[in-house]
């Protein structure tokens, strides 16, 4: 029965004192992490050290539907390089980011542009993703500020939710910028990025999770632009080579004029 006080309740025994603390712990694992770890985490999944794709992006609009092929290679996080494949007028554009240089090459004109930081912001390809989207201008770990506001579930996975507030001084797109990572392998499920304003600019969902290279990853990306209920933007991956043989001699400027 246990111990009582004067007014007869049951005084909690060592066992149950334990046990209460057992179960209070239980309930902070999902925030006891370092949301910079987390995402660190989520990067590793998403990108790995290197990695190589394949993809098709579908850009619909009220009036028309566009559909842009390309082939990407990846290293790090200030490595990557894209190359477009089809449609014919686009082949051999090509975009690479090199730390803290990004580069565009129209075959048109048989030209290389650096891109400047202003730019960042800017639809890629027409479509509702930013030039920063793709080619990762910003660090999304030295950036910005983390908080692990909470851990919900989205589309059936527990999932942390981490808002990203820009350091001061860094020339970011956004204002702020909210992240679903789920809870179990850490796959990136939902982003939401708003303006300086506070304002939402857009949505991204992931999803079409499959297991590719032992690891389980979404291999669908669609952009809402918000305000826009006709218009988004589908990315979808059909391969994904992660770790491959790569090195910093791949992502330059006269490899962005040779590729094919």
């Amino acid at each position: 029965m246990g111990l009582r006080d004067k007014w007869g309740r049951v005084i909690p025994g060592r066992r149950s004192v334990v046990a209460l603390a057992f179960l209070t712990l239980l309930a902070l694992p999902a925030f006891s992490q370092d949301p910079a770890e987390i995402l660190r985490n989520m990067e590793q999944v998403m990108r790995g050290d290197s990695q190589q794709a394949e993809m098709t992006m579908k850009i619909v609009r009220p009036r028309y539907e566009r559909e842009v092929s390309m082939r990407s290679w990846a290293m790090g996080t200030d490595y990557s390089l894209i190359l477009i494949t089809a449609p014919s007028r686009d082949r051999g554009t090509a975009y690479l980011m090199r730390e803290n240089d990004i580069w565009n090459y129209d075959p048109r004109i048989d030209r290389t542009t650096r891109l400047p930081s202003s730019m960042m912001a800017q639809s890629w390809m027409g479509s509702d993703f930013t030039n920063d989207d793709l080619v990762r201008d910003s660090d999304i770990l030295d950036d910005y500020e983390h908080e692990l506001i909470e851990t919900e579930e989205y589309n059936g996975y527990e999932s942390y939710v981490i808002e990203l507030v820009p350091k001061p001084d860094t020339p970011i797109v956004w204002g702020k910028v909210k992240m679903w990572i789920s809870v179990d392998g850490y796959m990136q499920l939902r982003i939401e990025n708003y303006d300086q304003r506070d304002r939402l600019a857009n949505t991204m969902e992931l999803d079409r999770i499959e297991e590719i290279s032992g690891r389980k990853l979404p291999t669908r990306i669609t952009v809402y632009p918000a305000g826009k209920d006709n218009e988004r933007t589908i990315l979808e991956y059909s391969s994904i080579e992660f770790d491959i043989d790569l090195d910093e001699s791949f992502f330059s400027q006269s490899n962005l004029q040779r590729l094919r």
